[in-house]
Order: structure tokens, then C-alpha cells, then sequence
């Protein structure tokens, strides 16, 4: 037996690669198939399944293709009615694969279709629980993404989460292994570790959801305390991995068309098509071409897609670094952004050779920050609020970048002002969004608070206003 966690970092994703014999099993698998493919081949095993845990809202999954591909059956627990053929198992139905076997626990809560999947070894002992998102390392699945569809509250649906957690998973041993579909960064839940495996005894004892003397009241007030909003493409991936959606390999090569110069000038006439840069922050701040929007491929560009382009049918021409045009369309498949037009062929280096004309950002240093602080300068923090509030710079209020569509008002279009996050990928792309809807006396701050925080400039954990007075 061979079980394998296939992590993506910039989802802060697990997926799952499980053979036994001369079978395998796939768990929660991403958009693009071939990796699968390619370590079944390798192995010289059929995959047999595909499981999901449930429908995701962060990102589109590949059981579509997969299954077309290798012919594997998709299944889902109880509750799941997609527009595809599926296997729905029952509430303990046993899967076969190999000399394993794989139990379904249906556990809702964090949806109403959400399963777990208990593995049992060769010699029939509980072995493994993949428990998607209903349980994750320090933390549970929030229950607030299928009130709409579940035509429940938050709190009912957190009332089942603690019935599932308590009937299905408490009651395993301690010595299984949990293998969750996400750790630290995913928006699926609020706290959870950067660890992305545990004993399911440790979790007992360290996780804040499983306390044996917790109450049902309890555990709702705590689970549903504090959740953000959800970021708008959650029910738009939701819809895609219930309904379908074209094949990656499709949406690739529409994406990975060379658009000459002229080509290119004509899409981005159209108002209605993004022109997105994912160089890094800094080459974007140095020159970029009016009016496009930077997502850096080097941070969590997929969420930050998700989160700030609203529409997911959203038109996109790309400049990118030559090399790394083919990862920029299969991270935007991997959210359901699968309308790119193209790519400038050569990048930002052809628009320059032309002479078309270039914008910047201007970046200021914390030192100069200082000298601007005295003055009374206006100044944003667009870090998240849980950062804002464990430590910010005095009187400086905070506007997430997350709610920068939302929050636009905020910010004085007419005179000069500074933004700043943590390290300066966020700022970069607040500061191209700022830019791109005319304000344009918008700066950076280099180093963002990681190098503010070396400085005298004064800080706080109190509470600042979030708006202008």
C-alpha cells in the first residue's frame, strides 16, 4: 500500500494518490489530470476511483477529465446530486481497491454532501481517514459556504458538524492518521495549521473543535464566530464542480495563443477584457503597461484571483514571463478563470521595444514612510484584519485588499497617499487596481510592515477606524 499527499501550496490544497495491488485511488483531485496519469502509469496501476469529499467552493476539481481519461468511476457520499454519472454511496458503503478497503462516512456540516473516507490496511485495521474539509489539522470545515444550497443557517449546519465530528470521527482510534484537503492559507476554514497531517490523538487533544467537554452551543458559537465573508468565486466553483465545465486541455489551448503586438492592442481595446500581469511585484512596480492589473505568480495567485475578479467569465489577455505563461493558465483553470484570450508573445519586452509608452509604481522606503507620517500624510494598511489588529502602524487605518472592490470610496483619488502589507505582493496589486481606476498619486512602501517594524515609526495593537474622517 502507498499513500501519497499531493500538496499545492498556493491553494494550500491536498489531494490524494492511494494504491493497493495493482489498483489506484485518486482523492480530491486538482484541474490539470496528467500528474495522476503519469504516477499511475509509472506504478502500472489502473485508477479504479476518484472520491470527492464534497463540492468545492476554492477550486475546480479534475474528476471531469480524469474519469473521461482513465474511465474511474467519481463518487460521491450521500446527498450529492451533480448533472454527471456518478456513484452516490451510502452512509458506510465499503469500496474495495486492491487488498485496502475504503470506507464512506457521510459527515455534513460543512456541506450536505461531505464524506470522509476511512482506509482500512491489508490486515483490515483502521489505517487512514481522508476527512476533506469537514476536519482539518487545528481546525474544522467553516459551515457557512452551503446555507443557499442546504437552505439552512450557519448554525444549523455548524449543529451537524458537531454531531458528524462527534458520531463518525471521535470514535476512531487514536492512532489513524488524518489526511485533510487543506492547511494554513486555504479560506475553508479560519485557523488552521500549517501542518497538513496529524494523528487523530493529537487532534483530539490540541484541536479546539474536538474538546470532549464542549457543548453543541458551544461548539456553534466558536465555529461560526469571526468567519469573513467568503470569497465571491466560492459558488461559482461550486456550480462548476456540480454542473461541469470544459476540459483543461481545451481552456490550455485557447489560453497559450502568442498574440503579435498589434493582435494584442486590438483585445485590450475592448473594455470588457482584464489585461493581467503575473510578473513578480517588483518588475511590475519598475514598468508596466497602463491600465493592467498585477497578481504575482510568486504569491497565493489563485485565491487573490478568485477573490478580486468578481466574474469568473471574466475576458483575460496575460503578460507574463515568457517561460511561465502555461503555469499562469493552468493556476487560473485551477479557480474556474478559464476564458484567456492569449499572451503578449515576448512580454513586457515587446511593448518596450516599441516604445509604447510605460507606468510605474512609486515605492517609498520605511524611513521615507516615517518623514511622511509626520506630515500627516494619508497612509492604508491592506493586510488582512487579523494582522492589522495583532499589530499596525499608529492611526493608520486598515483596508483589506480582499474588500478593495467594495471599499474603492475609501481611498482620496485627488492626493497622495501611501499603502502598505506585510511584505509588498498585496500592496503591488492594490496599488495596479488603484492605478487602473485613476488614482494615480497611489505609493508602496518597499518591504512592506516586515520592514516597517524595524523602524521607530510607531505601532499599535488598538483598533483604528477604517475610514476617512
Amino acid at each position: 500500500m502507498k499513500i501519497e499527499q499531493i500538496y499545492t501550496g498556493c491553494l494550500a490544497q491536498g489531494a490524494y494518490y492511494i494504491v493497493s495491488e495493482n489498483e489506484a485511488v485518486i482523492i480530491d483531485p486538482l484541474r490539470e489530470t496528467q500528474p495522476y496519469i503519469n504516477r499511475a502509469t509509472q506504478d502500472g496501476v489502473a485508477i479504479k476511483y476518484i472520491l470527492e469529499t464534497h463540492f468545492h467552493a476554492d477550486f475546480v476539481s479534475g474528476h471531469l477529465d480524469l474519469s473521461k481519461e482513465t474511465g474511474a468511476t467519481i463518487v460521491y457520499g450521500p446527498n450529492a446530486n451533480p448533472s454527471y454519472p456518478v456513484h452516490i454511496a451510502s452512509d458506510g458503503e465499503v469500496l474495495k481497491v486492491g487488498k485496502i478497503s475504503i470506507k464512506v462516512l457521510h459527515t455534513p456540516g460543512h456541506t450536505m454532501e461531505s464524506s470522509c473516507y476511512l482506509l482500512f490496511d491489508e490486515n483490515g485495521n483502521e489505517h487512514a481517514l481522508f476527512s476533506g474539509d469537514t476536519l482539518f489539522i487545528g481546525d474544522v470545515g467553516r459551515p457557512d459556504l452551503a446555507q443557499k444550497s442546504a437552505s439552512m443557517t450557519q448554525e444549523e449546519l455548524a449543529g451537524l458538524l458537531f454531531k458528524s465530528l462527534r458520531t463518525k470521527i471521535m470514535t476512531l482510534p487514536d492512532s489513524i492518521t488524518v489526511y485533510p484537503a487543506h492547511g494554513a492559507g486555504s479560506a475553508c476554514g479560519k485557523n488552521m495549521s500549517k501542518e497538513t497531517t496529524d494523528t487523530l490523538g493529537n487532534q483530539k487533544k490540541t484541536n479546539y473543535a474536538l474538546r470532549q467537554d464542549m457543548t453543541e452551543n458551544e461548539f456553534i458559537h466558536e465555529v461560526t464566530n469571526g468567519l469573513l465573508p467568503p470569497p465571491s468565486y466560492f459558488g461559482m466553483n461550486v456550480t462548476l464542480n456540480k454542473s461541469g465545465y470544459e476540459s483543461y486541455e481545451t481552456v490550455l489551448n485557447r489560453g497559450m495563443k502568442a498574440l503579435s503586438l498589434s493582435e494584442f492592442e486590438e483585445l485590450t481595446k475592448d473594455s470588457e477584457v482584464l489585461l493581467l500581469d503575473t510578473r513578480t511585484a517588483s518588475d511590475f512596480a519598475n514598468s508596466f503597461i497602463p491600465g493592467s492589473i498585477s497578481i504575482g505568480l510568486e504569491g497565493q495567485f489563485a485565491p487573490w484571483v478568485g477573490a478580486l475578479i468578481p466574474d469568473i467569465n471574466q475576458k483575460i489577455v496575460l503578460v507574463t514571463d515568457q517561460d511561465k505563461t502555461e503555469e499562469t493558465i493552468k493556476r487560473l483553470a485551477r479557480v474556474g478563470y478559464d476564458h484567456v484570450l492569449g499572451y503578449l508573445e515576448d512580454g513586457i519586452n515587446t511593448w518596450k521595444n516599441a516604445e509604447k509608452p510605460l507606468d510605474r509604481i512609486e515605492r517609498v522606503t520605511p524611513e521615507e514612510l516615517e518623514k511622511e507620517l509626520e506630515h500627516k500624510s494619508f497612509v492604508f494598511d491592506v493586510r488582512k484584519p487579523g494582522e492589522y489588529e495583532a499589530e499596525h502602524i499608529e492611526n493608520v487605518p486598515s483596508l483589506p485588499l480582499d474588500y478593495i472592490n467594495e471599499n474603492m470610496i475609501q481611498f482620496p483619488k485627488n492626493e497622495a497617499f501611501t499603502i502598505h502589507c506585510a511584505g509588498g505582493y498585496r500592496s503591488i496589486i492594490a496599488a495596479s487596481i488603484l492605478k487602473s481606476r485613476g488614482y494615480n498619486q497611489v505609493k508602496d512602501v518597499i518591504g512592506g510592515y516586515s520592514a516597517i517594524s524595524k523602524t521607530n515609526i510607531k505601532r499599535t495593537n488598538f483598533v483604528c477606524p477604517t475610514t476617512i474622517n
